[in-house]
């Protein structure tokens, strides 16, 4: 059977499955690839493996070499053709006054096109650019309007946490972010705390969602009603992180639950003896009728 390696093309970029066909691949090795735009040099991520047992075997691009030293020589010569294609575009742009925000350059390995990644509020005539960058550069340009997200990524820098920006580190696709999930672990809710560098949702509030709404799933929210062993009261304090709420009593008192506690007592209560039960509405498994209790108040008077 054969095998599958993950092929990023970029740094931190997003990975692609290909087939390993008869080479003996290793994480960090370097090969050529073909991809909807060509030749491309990739680098191994992943170790082989096989299909996955539970899905259908599906059909993966196959590697076409290793890596020689031509082929990273090829490789060099396009880095320097990327620099010096961003320097110049980046002059055009300032000549032309052009509303456009220049990100990256990328060309091709054999040289065929080169795509210049930018953003911009709206649209942009970049005609004359275009036509700037083939007259200097004798190949196919091709123009790519990418979100503020992807600028990010593309740029990278450092958060509001100190460390570099987790799209640029590590991160391979963009998860959708809310702001439910912001209000599920109690953050403040000003654009400037739960903002990115990019101006949208922090993609690390994803993190550790999942585990606040699995941990308050069985407690109360804040505001409601609780019934603690010292009394009753209001919920107005839950710390997910310690595991525990503060409940306000009647009293004026505040007493701190941990969340076992809580689910432990309330449980305790539901099962107390002389709890009444509410009846079944299944008539096949709700309480038998009384004798006579068809029949109307004179035939019951008569008998």
């Amino acid at each position: 059977m054969s095998k599958i390696v993950d092929i990023q093309f970029k740094a931190n970029g997003k990975a692609y499955h290909f087939d390993s066909g008869h080479f003996v691949l290793r994480r960090g090795n370097k090969v050529i690839v073909e991809t909807e735009m060509g030749l491309a040099l990739g680098i191994v991520c992943s170790e082989p493996r096989t299909h996955s047992e539970e899905s259908p075997e599906r059909s993966f691009k196959k590697i076409i070499r290793m890596a020689g030293k031509q082929d990273l020589d090829r490789y060099d010569k396009k880095c320097s053709l990327e620099k010096e294609a961003y320097a110049f575009c980046l002059e055009k742009c300032r000549e032309r006054l052009l509303d456009m925000g220049l990100v990256a350059v990328e060309a091709m390995l054999d040289g065929s096109k080169i795509i210049i990644y930018f953003s911009a509020e709206g649209r942009v005539d970049f005609r004359e650019l275009v036509k700037d960058m083939v007259q200097k550069f004798r190949t196919r340009i091709e123009m790519k309007q990418i979100g503020v997200r992807y600028q990010a990524k593309m740029v990278g820098g450092i958060g509001t946490c100190g460390r570099q920006l987790c799209c640029t580190s590590f991160l391979n696709n963009f998860e959708p972010v809310s702001i439910k999930m912001a209000k599920e672990q109690n953050l403040s809710l000003n654009p400037t705390k739960i903002s990115g560098m990019c101006g949208r949702l922090m993609c690390c509030l994803s993190y550790e969602y999942g585990y606040y709404s699995k941990s308050k799933k069985h407690i109360p929210k804040i505001g409601k009603r609780a019934v603690t062993p010292q009394g009753e009261g209001k919920v107005i304090r839950q710390n997910v992180l310690t595991e525990t709420i503060t409940v306000l009593l009647e009293s004026g008192e505040e007493v701190e639950l941990t969340f076992d506690d809580f689910i432990q007592f309330q449980a305790h209560k539901e099962n107390q003896p002389g709890k009444t039960v509410a009846p079944d509405p299944d008539p096949k498994n709700g309480p038998k009728p009384e004798p006579n209790s068809h029949k109307t108040k004179n035939e019951v008077k008569e008998s």
